[in-house]
């Protein structure tokens, strides 16, 4: 059994983001999207509490007739992607519906002002994106660098970075991660 396939199906069956399932089992985002993926093999007590998030028993989980949908969604429209930012900056997820992600790809949006947070972001995989509108901030370890508009950038997302807006025109910024991590 896909023990990854069945939790995103009742997930999405229950209209729970990774996110909400995450706050309300008590765990990690990421622990929610390893399982989903199967990068990780949970074990019966650690699949039992992000089960308590639904709610639901270990025996509903392994028994519950769950349609297994074939065919992945393509388009989305602008209306069905979900916001994950936070504070002023907007983070719209393209492909949250989309099985088992392994490239998170975002529109995001940057009023002036905005920026990811004072700490620094640090995590696996690669990022890589493009300014469309504005200019943009982008401090990777000790570098600081100014984005104008058409200008894209690549790096290793395990070195510290953030990103922020000091100019006086919101910005937007098309990116995309690996690994999916929301």
């Amino acid at each position: 059994m896909d023990v990854g396939a069945r939790l995103y199906a009742i997930r999405k069956l229950k209209g729970l983001s990774q996110r909400e399932l995450a706050k309300r089992a008590g765990v990690t985002n990421s622990t929610i999207s390893m399982i989903e993926k199967n990068s990780v093999s949970p074990s019966i007590s650690s699949l039992k509490k992000v089960l308590g998030g639904i709610p639901m028993s270990l025996v509903e989980f392994f028994s519950m007739d769950v349609a297994q949908d074939d065919q992945a969604q393509v388009v989305y429209k602008s209306d069905e992607l979900i916001d994950i930012g936070s504070g002023a900056v907007a983070m719209k997820l393209v492909g949250r519906a989309f099985p088992n992600r392994t490239l998170a790809f975002l529109d995001e949006t940057y009023p002036p002002g905005a920026d990811t947070g004072r700490e620094m972001l640090s995590h696996e995989g690669e990022e890589a994106g493009m300014l469309v509108d504005g200019r943009l901030e982008l401090t990777v370890g000790e570098e600081v660098f100014i984005l104008d508009t058409g200008d894209s950038y690549y790096f290793r997302s395990d070195q510290p970075h953030r990103f922020r807006n000091p100019f006086e025109q919101p910005a937007r910024l098309i990116s995309a991660t690996t690994p999916a991590a929301f």
